[in-house]
């Protein structure tokens, strides 16, 4: 099988950034074509209104100068309907822009990053720091990437603009032209200010993400109780605020350093613009210029500060983008990564003849050397009820992962029946799957739903949801609930709140939907239960174990941490370090001369016989 990468950092191009500007502005052509072209419109009219109004200005007061009254209403008239029409234009614009970018984040940019995450076929992305930051970024700051390319669009109107006034300085005097120069260093400063901020944005997600995190734990019903008996709700403040200040420090400085740029840059075009203006006047004063060649030169002066400004503005709005634009490629690339990555095709079999087979599988968490599971060698035959046990960290949840293809073995590989489990579809393969987690999940809807999950399928077969609610002994539990199986869950919803054990419940009668599964997998299901309720749990999946055993040679994976459970199992694991250290059955394990396994087992019946 082909190893993970312990690191990702895909590159992007510049041409991702034009194709990327292709793709929205499509998106938007789709969505709202009519606010497009007038966005594009009467942004073009606008650089035409620039002329006229100067022009005007330079008619009108020649004309009346000069005595020709007429003319000079005329003239005067032209430049007050020129700039009512630039007024109504840039407010037409700003409300159509607006409209396009809620439209076009909202209904198609933010649901396809959705699709992208949550469609990738393992989970390792899902904990992955790289990932997350940046995800956090882009969740948080969507709308950027429209707002950007309609400054970026906005920006190239301006600069024809700002062209338009250079000419028509240039018409006065050619060295008026060179404000072209003090005009490109706020520019440039701008965007040199604008990278730093960027980057501190991504280098402060982290933190971003921890302050919010622990701001949930301290206000959260299910926490908060911990949180105050233990006396720590001040230290869990004084950790958020630090998160908290540490991103809001770092961010800062960044924006400071761009800001003396920008401060500079607009120094420098003032300096310019005062030259600029002197030398108008000097030419005026010496007959080498008329009155209105001095007005038009400080209309379209003007003009040029207010078109730099929007400029530079519009710049600043496409650069602030790129702090969503950059990981927002990144993240697409990452998808586009894992995606061509050779995806199985082959139909897991109807049943289990062979079992599973490890060939020196090992596999390593992205972005650290820790072997999580090493070199694991191992046959499990058809039909078996495995047990895995061993302490916190020796591998056991991720040897269940790997089974269910959430992350791909570093190195070595797993056959079903004598395929590669890398070849196998993997929709095929889960579906021929039933797990119970210990990280289970808590949905917010209907109860007889919240089971039907587990084979979707059959989710409205109220039947098969009653058989699976008894498989789990949760018919007290659906007896208790207001309105049975019809129950809502969730206080968001105006529904009720289940406790811990009640939850857990719930999550195995959804491992229990699925009738004919290959791979039946309970990863610490009663942690959350009663002594009694954990007893008789077990005591009925062992039975549907077996049944399932003889109907489709399905393996049973038990993780538990609890010996008791695992001494029925036909074979027991013990992980230690991610590495396979003892096989056997119970009673084999059991008496072991100095063995791990009853090591454990012995110190956890004097706990349970001292209590």
């Amino acid at each position: 099988m082909t190893a993970a990468p312990t690191e990702y950092s895909p590159r992007v191009s510049r041409g991702a950034y034009l194709r990327l500007g292709r793709e929205l502005m499509g998106l938007a052509w789709k969505r709202v074509p009519g606010r497009v072209v007038l966005v594009f419109g009467l942004q073009a009219v606008q650089v035409g209104l620039t002329a006229a109004i100067a022009l005007g200005m330079r008619s009108t007061v020649n004309d009346a100068i000069q005595g020709r009254a007429h003319s000079a209403l005329v003239a005067g008239v032209v430049v007050a309907l020129a700039c009512t029409s630039s007024m109504f234009c840039t407010s037409l614009v700003g409300g159509s822009t607006l409209y396009a970018v809620e439209k076009t984040a909202l209904l198609d940019l933010m649901p396809q990053v959705h699709r992208d995450i949550a469609t990738l076929e393992g989970i390792e992305h899902l904990e992955r720091t790289d990932v997350l930051d940046r995800l956090t970024v882009v969740r948080t700051g969507m709308w950027m990437l429209m707002f950007g390319l309609f400054s970026a669009v906005r920006v190239f109107f301006t600069v024809l603009q700002l062209g338009v006034t250079l000419l028509l300085l240039g018409s006065i005097d050619p060295w008026l032209m060179s404000l072209l120069v003090f005009a490109g260093v706020p520019l440039w400063w701008e965007r040199l200010g604008k990278r730093g901020v960027i980057r501190a944005e991504t280098d402060t997600a982290e933190q971003v993400r921890l302050q919010r995190h622990l701001f949930e734990v301290a206000t959260t019903a299910g926490s908060g109780k911990e949180i105050r008996v233990a006396g720590s709700g001040t230290e869990i403040a004084r950790l958020q605020r630090a998160a908290f200040d540490e991103a809001v420090e770092g961010r800062y400085r960044a924006l400071v350093r761009a800001s003396v740029l920008k401060l500079a840059g607009w120094i420098l075009f003032t300096l310019g613009f005062a030259g600029s203006l002197w030398l108008i006047v000097y030419r005026a004063a010496h007959g080498h210029g008329s009155i209105g060649d001095i007005v038009l030169s400080i209309t379209v002066a003007t003009t040029l500060r207010t078109a730099l400004q929007g400029t530079v503005s519009e710049s600043s709005g496409a650069a602030q983008a790129g702090r969503v634009i950059a990981p927002y490629l990144w993240l697409r690339a990452y998808v586009a990564e894992e995606r061509a990555r050779v995806q199985g095709t082959a139909m897991p079999p109807e049943t289990l003849s062979e079992g599973l087979v490890f060939e020196d599988v090992t596999y390593v968490y992205p972005g650290t050397d820790r072997k999580a599971v090493d070199g694991l060698n191992l046959t499990i035959p058809p039909g078996s009820v495995v047990a895995i046990v061993g302490e916190y960290g020796s591998g056991k949840t991720t040897l269940v992962k790997l089974l269910e293809k959430f992350y791909r073995p570093t190195s070595g590989r797993i056959l079903v029946d004598g395929t590669d489990l890398a070849a196998l579809d993997t929709d095929a393969w889960r579906a021929r799957s039933a797990a119970a987690f210990q990280d289970f999940g808590r949905f917010k809807t209907v109860f007889s739903h919240n089971v039907g999950f587990g084979d979707l399928p059959r989710l409205e077969d109220r039947a098969a949801v009653q058989a699976a609610v008894a498989d789990a002994n949760a018919q007290e539990l659906v007896r208790r609930l207001p309105q049975g199986l019809d129950t809502e869950l969730g206080t968001e919803t105006g529904g009720v709140d289940l406790s811990e054990g009640q939850w857990q419940k719930a999550a195995l009668a959804r491992a229990s939907m699925r009738t004919s599964p290959l791979l039946f997998v309970l990863d610490e299901p009663t942690a959350s239960l009663d002594a009694p309720s954990e007893q008789e749990i077990f005591e009925r999946y062992m039975v549907r174990a077996r049944s399932l055993s003889r109907r489709t040679g399905a393996i049973t994976i038990i993780v538990s941490h609890r010996f008791s459970t695992v001494a029925g199992a036909d074979l027991i694991l013990v992980l230690a370090d991610g590495k396979l250290v003892e096989t056997g059955r119970h009673d084999q394990l059991v008496d072991l001369p100095g063995g791990r396994y009853a090591d454990l087992y012995g110190l956890q019946a004097a706990a349970y016989s001292a209590s």
